[in-house]
């Protein structure tokens, strides 16, 4: 998710500016190249030339990068998943820490970012990286305990998504659309229904779309009958449990 981030902030002026340290020095030095940033070899040099830290690491190695760090840094936006914010403060006391959850289209400036920070947090600082986040899309802050119920509806959503579109831009091929065009008919309905849902709810998108036998009604039983939202359940629960 950190890739995203830095690659939707490269289309924009916010940060003027991106340092990256990796254990994958070739990772750290492509992403590098591709946002116009710079790299930095050791963790303390990162810290030392930056105003903000963005961690990006898998929770089991939070406390090696913390002591690498000697606990110090400016301030932390950690999109580290099952890692708490009192697990940050305990790792880095003292350090004013968000903890933000992207999503993909954060690539594009169109991601959903849900955070949360504590009571404590500066106010003019909480602005300024809250305003970092919405030039990445729509910051939405809530209540650290429901961060993993918004992670596995918002963050994994892009991939169940892109799964319905390549599975409907096939059907779409198979029936004699070519697959670059069935693909770019579905692209366009998915960003189309995705603005109406903002105006109407999805039961009356689904009335106006499908009147009493008609070919969409159909579908949709079809969809049914193959266990479509009970799947899609499934698969939130899976992720929820994993998260946890």
């Amino acid at each position: 998710m950190a890739t995203a981030m830095a690659r939707g902030w490269a289309r924009t002026d916010t940060p003027p500016r991106m340092l990256f340290c990796d254990l994958d020095s070739d990772r750290a030095a492509t992403l590098a190249r591709e946002t116009d940033g710079e790299t930095r070899d050791e963790l303390s040099s990162l810290r030392d030339d930056s105003d903000v830290l963005l961690l990006a690491v898998k929770p089991g190695a939070l406390d090696t990068v913390a002591s690498e760090l000697a606990g110090k840094a400016p301030a932390i936006l950690s999109v580290m998943a099952a890692t708490t914010l009192a697990q940050l403060a305990a790792a880095f006391p003292g350090v004013p820490a968000l903890r933000v959850m992207p999503n993909q289209p954060a690539e594009v400036g169109r991601g959903v970012l849900c955070y949360a920070r504590p009571d404590d947090f500066p106010d003019e600082l909480g602005a300024e990286l809250v305003a970092h986040l919405g030039a990445l899309g729509n910051a939405i802050e809530l209540p650290e305990d429901r961060i993993d119920a918004a992670m596995a509806v918002m963050s994994c959503a892009p991939a169940y998504v892109a799964s319905f579109a390549e599975a409907l831009a096939d059907a779409g091929a198979r029936d004699g659309l070519e697959p670059a065009l069935s693909l770019e008919l579905v692209a366009g309905t998915l960003e189309g229904t995705a603005e109406l849902l903002r105006e109407r709810d999805p039961e009356s998108i689904r009335r106006s779309v499908a009147p009493p036998g008609g070919a969409t009604e159909a579908g949709l039983e079809a969809l049914d009958a193959g266990g479509f939202e009970a799947a899609i359940a499934a698969a939130v629960a899976a992720s929820l449990e994993r998260f946890r």
